[in-house]
């Protein structure tokens, strides 16, 4: 149980490093609903093992070796997902909270061989990519729907987030990845998108389910 809370607090360091490379305590409070003393002493604790750099009125950094470590942990949770999806035919939206459970598993054999079975995939069902067994990992340089402007076409890549809200209201709209999406208008009040894709015609999605939601334009 303590290397689990270990793990997902050197989880959490890498997901906030991407977003900011300066990390502070209450970041990482919020991102794990844990209390800042409860944060410092874990941080203490990772910081004697090499995974952060941590000094005084100054920002957390997480170093090479916290870098490689979350990627293994990455690697596991989204393999882990991409299998219940695959294999065992769950939902995208039903996937996530399994894997916490599973990524924890210690032995690589079993995520090795997980790995093989699926083909070796190079993302999860929700378009992240999957670390390979050294820790490397492609990020695609995908742009926001957002982003787009009238008259674009574009693929579903990846998304942003698997809240299993946002997750549900996609499939409540029959978008997947690689959906082929046009966009028909944009609305200059709140900045929401009409859309086609499909047979769905007229589809206003508002700005914040096109801030989640990554693509390739065409």
């Amino acid at each position: 149980m303590a290397s689990d809370i270990r793990e997902n607090y050197i989880k959490a360091l890498f997901y906030l490093h991407q977003k900011n490379e300066d990390i502070s305590l209450s970041d990482l409070g919020t991102e794990l609903q844990v209390s800042k003393p409860s944060a410092n002493d874990m941080i203490k604790k990772l910081q004697h093992e090499g995974i952060v750099i941590s000094k005084k009125y100054k920002p957390i950094r997480i170093t090479e070796k916290g870098k490689q470590r979350a990627a293994e942990i990455i690697r596991k949770h989204r393999l882990s997902e991409m299998f219940l999806m695959q294999i065992m035919k769950f939902g995208w939206e039903e996937v996530h909270e399994i894997a916490e459970e599973l990524e924890h598993i210690k032995t690589d054999q079993f995520f090795d061989r997980m790995d093989e079975l699926m083909g070796f995939p190079k993302t999860d069902p929700h378009g992240s990519p999957i670390p390979d067994k050294n820790g490397n990992f492609n990020r695609p340089n995908y742009k926001r729907l957002s982003q787009m402007s009238v008259g674009a076409t574009v693929i579903v890549k990846a998304l942003r987030e698997s809240a299993t809200d946002f997750l549900l209201f996609l499939n409540n709209k029959n978008i997947q990845l690689n959906t082929e999406i046009t966009v028909t208008h944009i609305e200059n009040f709140d900045h929401s998108f009409t859309v086609s894709y499909g047979e769905k015609k007229d589809v206003v999605l508002g700005k914040a389910i096109c801030d989640r939601i990554l693509v390739d334009e065409i």
